[in-house]
């Protein structure tokens, strides 16, 4: 029997982005056109300045195409008023970065219940999701501690479960494994996987760590302006 395909969720269709620089158009990217499946997991490489950070953004309805279209989650991101991308990102996609940019005067219980506080729902409710969460990710006995009591490794995995305690779909993470020593981002990286997993995740990653990057289901390499897919395995760090 053949595996059953998974439909598309994400849809890239000739998308540009240039940036003014003074008198002269910057072209970080032109025509890139890629779909992602329902339950994959796509790493983004390539050198520093390529555009991937910049591509996910576009993908993540925080900042828009100069040129293309971004399907997205059933949405197509350019006709999106920006409250209504504000609304899609906070139900439909979970973003971790580098930096854990977890508030330091809440305790890690309350900072990962603040997408939803952000909803309007009850603190009660919100309060026990986030608890549930920082389980998951197998900080309960930290859940009281604030962020500058926590190490690296702790922040990051209290933004991982920032980012999931609101359901979303799909995840996206732009290095979120870039200032933890290679132990902690091993183990960080081995829980994106099993969060990816157990939860049916479409996770979207941009990584400088080729190892990580030949562990997903396909890999984008950005170079020139340009994206060309290549077997995870033909990684050579």
């Amino acid at each position: 029997m053949h595996p059953i395909e998974q439909p598309e969720i994400l849809k890239a269709d000739r998308l540009t982005k240039v940036y003014k620089s003074g008198q002269t158009d910057l072209v970080l990217f032109d025509n890139l056109s890629f779909q992602v499946r329902k339950g994959e997991m796509l790493a983004i490489v390539g050198e520093s300045g390529a555009g991937k950070s910049s591509l996910l953004h576009i993908l993540g309805a925080l900042d828009r195409a100069t040129g293309g279209e971004v399907h997205c989650a059933g949405q197509e991101l350019a006709k999106l008023t920006d409250d209504a991308a504000a609304d899609f990102r906070n139900r439909e996609i979970g973003f971790v970065w580098q930096f854990h940019y977890l508030l330091p005067e809440f305790t890690a219980q309350e900072n990962v219940a603040m997408p939803l506080l952000m909803r309007g729902q009850a603190y009660g409710p919100c309060i026990e999701k986030a608890g549930t969460w920082l389980r998951e990710v197998g900080l309960d006995s930290r859940k009281h501690h604030r962020a500058g009591e926590l190490s690296g490794g702790e922040q990051q995995r209290v933004a991982l479960a920032r980012a999931l305690v609101t359901g979303p779909q799909i995840l996206m993470a732009d290095e979120p494994t870039g200032d933890l020593d290679n132990k902690t981002a091993d183990m960080v990286f081995d829980l994106v996987q099993r969060l990816h997993r157990d939860y049916r995740l479409t996770s979207l990653l941009v990584t400088h760590n080729l190892d990580f990057a030949r562990r997903c289901d396909r890999v984008l390499r950005m170079h020139h302006g340009l994206t060309e897919e290549v077997a995870p395995g033909s990684l050579t760090s």
